[in-house]
């Protein structure tokens, strides 16, 4: 295993976690023909994966479902209750709906296909690190499917948070499973608008990402 630290603040910081020294190698070499990313863990299992973490300092992790000893899902679930910033984005061989889906509701925030990595490992991670969460329809229906649970609605407490009508648009969109880019196409608005929408969003939500301005928005019925 590695674990360096960066003297250049500016650099996205990532963490792998898989039992395929090869994987992690070609993931290593990946990431470092982009100068916005370095590498500074490689790990081999996830045993210790929250003391790993505190030394190398992640901003995101690389999390591989199937591990030995304890699987990524339940290491997901652990680095979000120690360490609930890092960003975790899952690495699958396949799309097991089932499994990715666990993964999401444990806290991880995406998944790539490891078919894909060369191709979309680092859209993934960029996608990730400014407030997205890369997945397959399929996998953004069932997490909205699950989170669709009747809930009483205060309608005057909605109304406090006083989102402007192009935020609640902005909401919907992503409430519908549209990515970023997506939201922009729609919205006819460019892809740092829709961020900065996400990010007002954030703040008169007070949820500190994607998956909880979603939550929050179908359970309050805000959009």
């Amino acid at each position: 295993m590695i674990c360096t630290f960066n003297t250049n603040n500016m650099s996205l910081r990532v963490a792998i976690f898989d039992d395929n020294k090869n994987i992690r190698q070609s993931i290593t070499l990946l990431i470092s023909t982009n100068p916005d990313m370095e590498v500074v863990g490689s790990f081999g299992n996830v045993l210790n994966c929250v003391n790993d973490c505190l030394k190398c300092e992640p901003d995101i992790v690389l999390m591989d479902i199937q591990m030995p000893g304890m699987s990524g899902i339940e290491a997901v679930q652990i680095l979000k209750h120690e360490l609930p910033t890092i960003q975790i984005l899952m690495q699958t061989v396949f799309e097991d709906d089932d499994r990715v889906f666990d993964a999401i509701c444990a806290g991880a925030s995406g998944y790539v296909l490891k078919d894909d990595l060369k191709n979309k490992l680092i859209d993934a991670i960029k996608e990730l690190h400014f407030g997205g969460s890369p997945m397959s329809p399929s996998i953004a229906r069932k997490v909205i499917n699950k989170l669709q649970i009747p809930e009483k609605i205060n309608k005057s407490s909605v109304n406090e948070y006083k989102l402007t009508p192009r935020e609640k648009e902005v909401l919907l969109c992503i409430v519908n499973g549209l990515s970023y880019k997506m939201v922009a196409a729609e919205l006819f608005i460019s892809y740092e608008t829709v961020r900065s929408h996400i990010k007002k969003i954030y703040e008169k939500l007070h949820v500190a990402s994607l998956t909880e301005a979603v939550a929050k928005a179908i359970k309050q019925g805000i959009v």
